[in-house]
């Protein structure tokens, strides 16, 4: 529990708790370590039926990465920083290989490293307050733990939208994007830990509470307790507008596309290009470049292989101006005033921009097959 993980066995349910309260479960190397440093066992253990993934946080399951650490690291050790990147991909793509049930039990926010803790277990569950957000553009890095191929394949473009904006979305949304595999009121979430220690089929408890779920909210007995919303309003009222606006082949064009219909929309079509264009204006015109062609990219790969392109990303992140800046601006000194470099769009570089894409040669992020993966547990 003093690393940040509280691990607890009861029957056959194994339950990994975040308890880094104060940081909102900020992952660290220690965090990341123990949960990898366990996997194999849990998987060769036949009394351990399914795995729980949960916070001791009302607040969150995990606010993201430790992005202060990893800028620290990174201005005294590059090495470090770039074995840190490598740890937290591979443990993305171990959880993705794990075989039996893991369930992740969310009520609160979920953003950055903290989606690449549960979106790759086979249960993803989301309550009341669930808010899931990607907005490493804000803090000039891009959408990594392997979250841009599920993005990039988004219907009308809205994992661009979500992936540049770094708008957040709530529990209803995430379900209907596939974030989410069920949404269960929170009070239910012992009823999920109980059933698994008790070894129960966790298909039939969560589906018969996720319809549960729904009938209440069909039949408006929610009150105090309404499902989280979306950053920006419903999204899906949005939907079509953002197909037409995030379409577009540069951000430039994407720009340009909402500027069009934010002068000829209806006022609240104006309202909401406003409002999005101020985000992106705030955002590492770097970053936007580069996360657009990341996410264009890995429409057609397999998480293995959008983890290899993450980690070529950041290590090239790590070792320019934008990231330790949008950092320091945003959450050491908290003047929200990061001095990009580039200041504008237009003076963002397409051979640095190819340069960040380039393989890494020797340095390259190396991940064994799925199979590989799988007779390790074994």
């Amino acid at each position: 529990m003093e690393n940040g993980i509280e691990i607890q066995r009861r029957g056959a349910l194994t339950e990994v708790r975040l308890t880094r309260i104060a940081a909102l479960n900020a992952l660290n190397d220690t965090m990341r370590a123990e949960i990898v440093s366990e996997l194999v066992g849990w998987a060769r253990d036949p009394e351990v039926y399914a795995i729980a993934l949960t916070s001791a946080s009302g607040r969150a399951f995990s606010a993201g990465g430790d992005v202060r650490e990893l800028v620290r690291l990174a201005a005294d050790d590059p090495a470090l920083a770039a074995a840190s990147l490598a740890a937290e991909y591979r443990m993305n793509w171990a959880l993705e290989c794990f075989t039996k049930p893991m369930v992740s039990l969310i009520d609160g926010m979920v953003m950055g490293s903290g989606v690449g803790l549960f979106l790759y277990g086979t249960h993803r569950v989301g309550g009341q307050g669930f808010q899931f957000a990607m907005p490493e553009t804000a803090i000039g890095l891009f959408p990594d733990v392997g979250v841009s191929g599920h993005l990039a394949r988004m219907p009308c473009h809205v994992g661009r939208y979500l992936g540049l904006t770094g708008r957040g979305i709530g529990a209803a949304t995430a379900r209907r994007l596939g974030i989410l595999t069920h949404c269960i009121a929170r009070q239910s979430f012992d009823a999920v830990l109980d059933g698994m220690a008790g070894a129960d089929p966790v298909d039939v408890i969560v589906d018969e509470l996720d319809r549960e779920a729904a009938r209440t909210v069909a039949d408006d007995d929610v009150k105090d307790e309404d499902w989280a919303g979306d950053e920006g309003g419903d999204l899906a009222c949005y939907e079509r507008l953002i197909g037409e606006t995030f379409g577009g082949a540069t951000i430039g064009e994407i720009i340009k596309r909402l500027e069009e219909r934010g002068d000829s929309g209806t006022s609240d079509e104006r309202a909401w290009c406003e409002g999005v264009l101020e985000d992106l204006r705030q955002r590492s015109p770097l970053s936007l470049v580069v996360t657009l062609r990341h996410l264009d990219q890995c429409r057609d790969l397999d998480l293995r292989d959008v983890l290899v392109r993450d980690y070529r990303l950041a290590v090239r992140f790590m070792a320019d101006h934008d990231f330790a800046e949008g950092v320091r601006a945003l959450l050491i000194d908290k003047d929200g005033r990061p001095a990009w470099r580039p200041a504008t769009l237009e003076a963002v570089d397409e051979r640095v921009v190819n340069s960040y894409f380039a393989p890494l040669g020797e340095g390259e992020l190396v991940l064994p097959t799925r199979e590989e993966m799988q007779n390790i547990a074994l």
